[in-house]
């Protein structure tokens, strides 16, 4: 049977298992700036951009206290947060490099422009935005030709000085 997923569907949030909420909380809420929408005791938070639900759970009910998960293992390799706009992007970098927060990487993947970091729990997180549709690069016969190259850093937080 085939079937395509209807092309409105979107992933709606991620849910981590984090050691420390308080210190995933200076990460999330106080250096990348989502709001708390709601908390469940010590355990758990849900976090949120512009108002709904949640777009981030963090919790401790397996993992509180524990290391990181190992990195030569299955399991989530990053988040990817997708902002609005390059000037978006621009800003967010700038407060990473203001904040003295290391970066993991920068790229540039035709389809979109992208910072890699890890949040306190070396979970991996891409904050990035998307180009134009018909910006993306395409083959002779329109397949998609994605790719990594260097991201132009300075032409980015160009937009912010």
């Amino acid at each position: 049977m085939n079937y395509t997923v209807p092309p409105q569907t979107r992933i709606g949030h991620v849910h981590l298992k984090v050691s420390d909420i308080e210190r995933s909380l200076t990460f999330y809420r106080d250096l990348l700036g989502f709001e708390v929408m709601q908390r469940f005791g010590d355990s758990a938070v849900f976090l949120s951009a512009g108002g709904y639900h949640h777009h981030i759970g963090l919790n401790t009910w397996h993992s509180k206290g524990a290391g990181p998960a190992p990195v030569n293992a299955p399991g989530l390799y990053h988040t990817a947060i997708l902002y609005a706009t390059r000037k978006d992007l621009a800003v967010i970098l700038k407060r990473l490099i203001d904040a003295n927060y290391p970066l993991t990487g920068a790229s540039d993947h035709g389809v979109s422009e992208a910072i890699y970091l890890n949040d306190p729990d070396k979970n991996g997180v891409e904050l990035y935005r998307d180009k134009p549709k018909d910006q993306w690069p395409v083959d002779e016969h329109g397949n998609l030709q994605m790719m990594t190259e260097r991201l132009d850093v300075e032409g980015l937080l160009s937009l912010v000085r």
